[in-house]
C-alpha cells in the first residue's frame, strides 16, 4: 500500500480531475479520496487570532537542564 498525497484545483465545474501516474499498468487499485478544502488566508488568520495567547494561563516552562557534555573534537 502506498500513501500519495496530491493538491489540486476543483473548477468551475465543480469536478475533481485527477491525473496520478502510478508506474504500472493494467493492474486494479482500490482508491480513497479525502477532501479537505485548504483554509483561505482569512480563515487561518482568524484561527491565529482565536488561538493566540491560549497558554497564557498555564505557560510552558522549561526546567532545570543538565551540565552541558564535552566531548573531543572531531578531526
Amino acid at each position: 500500500m502506498e500513501t500519495l498525497k496530491v493538491r489540486a484545483h476543483v473548477g468551475g465545474d465543480g469536478i475533481l480531475k485527477l491525473e496520478v501516474p502510478v508506474g504500472l499498468s493494467d493492474v486494479d487499485y482500490e482508491v480513497t479520496i479525502t477532501l479537505r478544502p485548504e483554509m483561505t488566508r482569512e480563515q487561518w488568520q482568524a484561527y491565529v487570532e482565536e488561538t493566540y495567547g491560549s497558554l497564557a494561563d498555564d505557560p510552558i516552562e522549561r526546567g532545570e537542564q543538565p551540565p552541558f557534555e564535552v566531548r573531543d573534537e572531531i578531526e
